[in-house]
């Protein structure tokens, strides 16, 4: 099974949003431009640059309906946008919502208004306003969406320019899925009749629901990264999203970056590609397995990165690569070249 076959095509999708940019031709005047395929687009400010970007949950929302636990999707929606934000060296300031549903039930909104808040006190930003949209006609079920403003000094923004070949790339485990792949992820558990209310075989709780696994909420990582970039002159920073290890391309396509020591995938990841049948190569270009943000530093400042991390991150850090000479990606212990 692949993402396509899910009804995702990524390719489609890439060749779509450059028509979209191709007419996006008009600059207010003494504004930067966004930087065409990073995470975030960059405002000029006097001294600062503005960040905004934006993103939504996607269609892990279908899962949190299906079992009906809201609760957690919020933070999903934050989490996607500070994440990404965070990229360009920004600290994530302010948010804003938008709910598009078919019936607003406040049941629902009440759970989803739960997650936004916790997102929130993890990433230190206000939600400062939004939308929420009946739309019947349109929507069935309910799509969250949000956009983020953040801000970052001119002279400490962080593009990926500065990777250069010995370089070291270390990453920062994640929680899980995230929110990319879950029309793939639907799929898998639909076609093989499976219930998102079936106890999962390899959990380390007891009686834990896949439904409940599948919406473990997305990791934020503002915390750890704000504090590292205020003492290492960082060269490059890496959502791992949707794409998987490609998402290193976004930073720099002049080098060529070595995965050889990835983080072990999670057991849902595992249980995912049996029940579809999916090779490596599609999982690690679709999902993030196991590694959810990646840091790209000078050699020298690896010990120094590793201690800062681990004092702020309550995930696992540890080194998952290096920058050679050369272009692409590629993870030799596991066969893959993207």
């Amino acid at each position: 099974m692949t993402y396509s076959e899910s009804g995702v095509n990524i390719d489609k999708e890439e060749k779509a949003i450059k028509e979209i940019l191709s007419n996006l031709k008009y600059h207010r005047k003494g504004i930067g431009k966004p930087l065409g395929g990073h995470y975030a687009g960059l405002i000029d400010f006097g001294q600062y640059a503005l960040v905004l970007c934006t993103d939504g949950v996607g269609s892990k929302v279908k899962i949190a309906s299906s079992i009906k636990k809201w609760n957690t999707i919020g933070i999903d929606c934050i989490a996607m946008n500070v994440n990404d934000a965070i990229c360009v060296g920004a600290e994530p300031l302010a948010f804003v919502d938008y709910l598009a549903i078919d019936d607003p039930l406040p049941k629902i909104t009440k759970q989803i208004g739960e997650g936004l808040s916790k997102g929130a006190e993890i990433s230190n930003i206000s939600i400062i306003g939004g939308e929420t949209a009946s739309l019947p006609d349109i929507i069935n079920g309910f799509d969250l969406a949000g956009t983020c403003l953040g801000y970052v000094k001119k002279d400490c923004i962080i593009t990926g320019e500065k990777i250069i070949p010995g370089d070291i790339i270390i990453g920062l485990k994640s929680s899980g899925i995230h929110s990319n792949g879950y029309s793939l992820v639907r799929k898998i558990i639909e076609d093989s009749k499976i219930s998102y209310m079936d106890i999962f075989p390899d959990s380390l709780f007891e009686n834990e629901k896949i439904g409940d696994i599948l919406l473990t909420p997305t990791q934020i990582y503002v915390k750890e990264i704000i504090e590292l970039i205020k003492k290492i002159n960082v060269h490059g920073l890496a959502h791992i999203t949707g794409g998987g290890l490609k998402n290193f391309l976004r930073l720099n396509n002049k080098v060529k970056y070595i995965i050889n020591t990835p983080f072990e995938p999670q057991p849902i990841f595992k249980f995912l590609q049996k029940q579809g049948n999916i090779d490596d190569k599609e999982m690690y270009k679709t999902f993030n397995m196991g590694m959810g943000f990646s840091i790209i530093i000078n050699k020298n400042d690896v010990d120094e990165s590793i201690k800062t991390l681990q004092k702020y991150s309550n995930v696992d850090v540890k080194i998952v690569g290096r920058i050679e000479k050369g272009r692409g990606v590629s993870s030799p212990n596991l066969g893959l070249k993207f």
